[in-house]
C-alpha cells in the first residue's frame, strides 16, 4: 500500500471515501466495497482521507481519537487497499461539494467507482452528500456505491458510540463493534520499580494524550512485543495507593515473562475492564487483589 500526501494524477481508481477513525465494522464495509470493485473491474483501490479530523478545522475542536494514524494506516492496509491519500482538510475545507467532485476527485483521480457510508457528507456547509455523489455518478460515468449502515444489537454503528462505550470502559461492545481490539501503543519507559518488589513486574507505558480515554481501572489485556502475544493485565490510572500520578500511565503485567524490555514498543489490546482503580490499604492489599485480578482473566 502506498501512503500519498499530494494530489495526482492517477486515473481509473476504486475510491472509498471517510476518515475513518476506528476502522470499524461500518467502515470496513465501504473499504471493502471499493476494493472490490477495483479487483472486479481490474483497476486499483484508494481511501481518500486527512491527516487530521476534519473537526479541528471546521469547530477548532480536536476530537480524542480511537486509533492513533499508524494503527488506523494498518488496519486500512489488512483491508487490500492499494493507495492511502493523506489529505490536507484545511486546503480544502472552502469547496463546496459539486467543486470537490469535479476538482479533486475527478481531476485527480478518474474514478471508475466512489463508496462512501450512507451518512457522508463533505464540501462546504456539507453540500456534498449521497444523493450528489448519485447525480455526478451519471454526469462522469462512475459506479457509485452507498454502503448502508452496519448494526450492532440493533444500534448503528458508529465512530461517536464507540468513543462512548469507550469512554464508559464498555471495552467488549467497543470491541465488537470495531472488529478489532482497541488498542494502546508506547514506548516501555523506567518507573519506580514497585511492581518487581511485589512480585509482579510491570511494563509502563504513557497514555497517549490524542487517544480517547479510558476509565481508571485494572484490564483484562494481551501485549504484543516483537510479533509475539502474551497474556497480561494492564491497570490505567494515577497509582492511589501509592503516589498518585499527575499524569495517567498504562501498567501492564505480562504473564509468564520475565524479560526487561526498557525502551521497546509494545502494543497492549484492551479486552475487558475487570475492576475500577481503587486505593488499597497496604501494599499487600494490593498485591492480593492483583493475584485476584490474574485469577480472573485465566479462568
Amino acid at each position: 500500500m502506498k501512503i500519498l500526501t499530494e494530489l495526482g494524477d492517477t486515473q481509473n481508481l476504486s475510491l472509498a471515501l471517510g476518515y475513518f477513525d476506528g476502522v470499524h465494522l461500518g467502515h470496513r464495509k465501504v473499504i471493502e466495497s471499493a476494493v472490490l470493485h477495483a479487483k472486479n473491474n481490474n483497476n486499483k483501490s484508494a481511501v481518500i482521507t486527512f491527516l487530521q479530523h476534519p473537526c479541528c478545522y471546521l469547530y477548532g475542536v480536536k476530537p480524542k481519537y480511537i486509533l492513533p494514524k499508524e494503527k488506523r494506516l494498518e488496519y486500512i492496509q489488512s483491508l487490500g487497499i492499494d493507495y492511502v491519500y493523506l489529505l490536507d482538510f484545511n486546503s480544502i475545507k472552502d469547496l463546496t461539494g459539486e467543486d470537490y467532485i469535479e476538482n479533486i476527485l475527478i481531476k485527480n483521480f478518474h474514478p471508475t467507482s466512489i463508496s462512501t457510508g450512507f451518512n457522508h457528507f463533505f464540501g462546504a456547509k456539507k453540500t456534498g452528500n449521497p444523493e450528489l455523489l448519485k447525480k455526478y455518478s451519471k454526469i462522469y460515468g462512475y459506479k457509485y456505491y452507498e454502503v448502508p449502515p452496519e448494526k450492532f444489537n440493533n444500534e448503528i454503528i458508529s465512530s461517536t458510540l464507540i468513543r462512548n462505550l469507550i469512554q464508559d470502559g464498555n471495552i467488549e461492545n467497543a470491541n465488537l463493534m470495531l472488529g478489532h481490539e482497541f488498542t494502546v501503543s508506547g514506548i516501555v519507559k523506567e518507573g519506580n520499580k514497585l511492581g518487581r518488589t511485589i512480585g509482579f513486574k510491570t511494563a509502563n507505558i504513557s497514555y497517549p494524550p490524542d487517544l480517547i480515554e479510558i476509565p481508571y481501572g485494572c484490564y483484562s489485556t494481551e501485549t504484543c512485543l516483537d510479533g509475539k502475544t502474551y497474556k497480561s493485565i494492564t491497570n490505567f490510572g494515577v497509582k492511589p495507593t501509592v503516589n498518585n500520578c499527575k499524569v495517567p500511565l498504562a501498567e501492564t503485567h505480562i504473564l509468564d515473562f520475565d524479560q526487561d524490555i526498557y525502551g521497546a514498543k509494545i502494543d497492549v489490546n484492551f479486552k475487558f475492564l475487570i475492576r475500577k482503580e481503587i486505593k488499597f490499604a497496604s501494599l499487600d492489599e494490593l498485591k492480593t487483589q492483583i493475584a485476584l485480578d490474574i485469577e480472573k482473566i485465566n479462568r
